[in-house]
């Protein structure tokens, strides 16, 4: 590849400096650039319908809830819809919620869906492809089978359905108290308890069920109200018919007839509750006291205006600009609010607990994903709702018999996914100077975890250095990442001024090196008796996958850059940072397809590199440290135009509630974090060519490239408020005051920029 000398640099700079920004393009609404159908194909396991941001209502519809690819409840190969449930998982890996679902439906009642193969056999309907649009807090779909047409938007707490039926007939709306997520791989079946529902005479429904799913032993309320009462109201137990006006039981249902069905659309607002049948109908009541769904779209469509409006970007074409706002879209999913507007909330000791003054609660943290790049994200964009999401971490974790929150899902803990990463959120929050956080109390949290509890291999960890490979399951990546959440929790001891714990910490995060070994330059499996497993493939998940392992959703390959936090001690046992460099490059050349058992969640391969997997993807990143940021440039602008398309099955791997998406936000405008708790950013190759981000107190990061293109993806130069600006990255407290970075792009290298020792990235201070 030829290089441009450091002249043609300063020259290209001159010229590209002089160019003004003329302001955005009138292009009407921000939503207008989000399609919620990205990642309803493929694996993103995402869902099209209607919520607010960070909504606790999810309201979208339901086309299957039986596989790994439904995990979300809609997939857009099924081809049919089951119904429109409250709650729904943004793009996770594992099944539950599709709570309270209402089926529109003329014709005979029938009580169960049928299957997907079969339609015709149940309340199924199949749908016209092209009459289903969905945007920012409202879908519309024409069933085709069921001749409705079914609108949905939604409040924070509340989901308003509109149907209209075919003029001059009769129909009816099931509600099916029983449906909801089924386990695709067998471990943990749908179990329903409590279950309750209770007529209000004949226009009000409320009732509630406990759920054992992948959140087990979850509870959820709900209070529905009709904007006309229905003629007769049949209910079901067992899918037999019941009578009275309440009932309890495992399985229950109730079909509203309405025989004027077709003389004006029917609405209904359905408001949900964690704590009680009283919380939802306070939530209803609060949120929307009548049904004026072109109120309430609207309501919605500005709430998600002035979110995505936090930033906004100019970028090469129509294609890019969709990427990007519905990334920014899927970021604002979740974490959910979890709090009724009285402030009561379900505790993960599942007691009812009552916020203080400016509390507040939020549910669905996909922890192990989210430290990444969304909650970064968010120190930069949501200033105002990190002590909510940081705090509720922290009574978690104080509430939770279970210790320190991995995977907390609507008050109880799934206990998914390896490490304990709470420790990352926490000490970066600290750092960067989040106020209003119990951090002396998070720290006892992480603490108890860190120095008591013996848990998934944990107290062989701090015994040995390391997990025995023939002890536990997936042991090298337990290892690794617990020596990171080590380091993390390390930070946030010397924060509360634990200086003890914090140096004992900070040195046990370097236990990385008890499983790496020097003579393959991989790290691996070791057993309990201090030898390395043998043999050794690093293109495997494990040395027996028969029983065991070793790696979490990785292979030797991807595990080997699981360090974030020590790069460049850690270069070192790989002979220093050139042959780390070197073995960063194999990741990304060696072949893809090495003919070894692997994983549906490592996708997206480059070499051996797995972009639609989470840990890999600070890995282009790693460049900056070895003086080489221009392979970093190179690597991030290719993942940006391969992985993320604007088409149904355009993102590759679960977007797991909202990382996949974070990454490409952070990317496009420009840098990454490598290690969050580091309060660091390293630049990459900026997508957009101009950007406008309001941090807080009126101000705002400018970000220009405007002489990016297709072809202009290398750095040439940086500035920081006009002024030259050598480093390969950037502290977030500088971000945060506010000012214009300025990227000067061209079509070669230039290898100078960021190569000083003095001016790459610190690592493990």
């Amino acid at each position: 590849m030829a290089m441009i000398s450091r002249r043609q640099v300063l020259a290209g700079s001159a010229a590209i400096s002089v160019l003004p920004y003329t302001g955005f393009a009138a292009s009407g609404s921000l939503c207008d650039h989000v399609d919620p159908f990205i990642g309803t194909g493929g694996h993103g396991h995402l869902y099209p319908g209607a919520t607010m941001p960070f909504g606790m209502v999810q309201l979208s519809p339901d086309t299957s809830n039986q596989g790994w690819d439904s995990c979300s409840g809609y997939h857009q190969n099924d081809g049919s819809i089951m119904g429109f449930s409250h709650t729904h998982l943004s793009g996770t890996g594992c099944p539950d919620m599709l709570d309270v679902l209402l089926v529109p439906a003329t014709g005979e009642v029938k009580l169960t869906p049928g299957p997907l193969s079969d339609p015709d056999a149940g309340y199924r309907s199949r749908y016209d492809r092209t009459s289903e649009t969905a945007a920012p807090g409202y879908y519309c779909v024409d069933l085709t089978d069921s001749r409705v047409k079914a609108e949905l938007t939604a409040t924070t707490r509340v989901g308003l359905h509109r149907y209209t039926f075919p003029q001059g007939e009769g129909g009816h709306v099931m509600l099916d108290l029983a449906h909801g997520a089924i386990s695709w791989w067998g471990e943990r079946e749908l179990i329903l308890d409590n279950l309750s529902l209770k007529l209000i005479g004949n226009d009000t429904i409320v009732g509630g069920r406990q759920v054992f799913q992948w959140a087990k032993g979850r509870w959820i309320f709900f209070a529905l109200k009709l904007s006309r009462p229905f003629a007769r109201a049949d209910l079901y137990s067992d899918d037999q018919p019941a009578s009275g006006t309440a009932l309890t039981g495992k399985n229950l249902k109730a079909a509203l007839h309405f025989p004027d069905a077709g003389n004006a659309p029917l609405l209904i607002k359905v408001g949900i509750s964690s704590v009680d049948i009283d919380g939802a109908l306070k939530n209803l009541d609060a949120e929307l006291p009548d049904f004026d769904f072109e109120r309430v779209r609207g309501s919605a469509h500005a709430a998600w205006e002035r979110e995505l409006s936090r930033v906004r970007v100019d970028m090469a074409s129509e294609a890019d600009k969709k990427i990007f706002y519905t990334a920014h879209y899927h970021t604002l999913l979740a974490p959910t609010i979890f709090q009724d507007v009285d402030g009561r909330y379900r505790g993960m000791d599942n007691a009812v607990h009552t916020l203080k003054t400016g509390e507040a609660s939020y549910s669905t943290y996909s922890l192990w994903d989210t430290y990444r790049a969304v909650h970064p994200f968010f120190t930069i964009t949501q200033k105002e709702r990190l002590p909510g999401m940081i705090g509720a971490l922290v009574r978690m974790g104080e509430q939770s018999p279970d210790g320190v929150p991995i995977w907390p899902l609507q008050g109880r803990e799934t206990d998914t996914m390896i490490g304990y990463h709470c420790a990352s959120v926490l000490a970066e929050a600290a750092a960067k100077g989040v106020k209003g956080v119990d951090y002396k109390a998070g720290y006892a949290v992480l603490a108890k975890r860190a120095f008591v509890d013996d848990v998934h291999g944990l107290g062989l960890y701090r015994r040995m250095g390391y997990i025995p490979a023939d002890t536990v399951d997936e042991a090298v990546s337990r290892t690794l990442e617990y020596a990171y959440s080590d380091w993390c929790t390390s930070k946030l001891a010397a924060y509360v001024g634990e200086g003890k714990a914090a140096k004992t910490l900070k040195a046990r995060s370097q236990n990385y090196r008890n499983v790496f070994d020097t003579t393959v330059g991989f790290v691996r499996g070791k057993q309990l008796d201090g030898k390395w497993v043998t043999p050794y493939n690093p293109h495997s998940l494990g040395h027996d996958q028969s029983k065991w392992r070793d790696y979490t959703e990785t292979n030797g390959w991807q595990a080997t850059f699981l360090n974030q936090h020590d790069i460049y001690n850690y270069a070192n046992l790989f002979g220093g940072l050139k042959a780390y460099e070197a073995k960063i490059d194999a990741l990304f050349s060696e072949k893809s397809d090495a003919n070894e058992k692997s994983l549906d969640d490592i996708t997206g391969l480059v070499g051996q590199y797995a972009h639609g997997n989470e840990p890999s993807h600070h890995v282009a990143y790693l460049y900056a440290y070895t003086g080489a940021p221009w392979k970093t440039q190179s690597r991030v602008r290719e993942l940006m135009r391969d992985m993320y398309r604007a088409a149904p099955d355009g993102m590759e791997g679960n977007e797991d509630c909202g990382q996949m998406s974070a990454w490409y936000l952070m990317s496009a405008l420009g840098f990454y974090a490598v290690d969050p708790v580091s309060t660091n950013y390293i630049f990459g190759s900026p997508l957009v060519k101009h950007a406008e981000i309001a941090i807080g107190g009126g101000r705002k990061l400018i970000i220009d490239a405007p002489a990016n293109s297709a072809g202009n993806i290398y750095v040439q130069g940086v500035r920081w408020n006009g002024k030259p600006y050598t480093k390969s990255w950037i502290a977030h407290a500088d971000l945060m005051r506010g000012g214009r970075l300025t990227f000067d792009m061209g079509p070669q290298p230039n290898p100078d920029f960021g190569a000083k020792i003095t001016d790459r990235p610190p690592s493990f201070i």
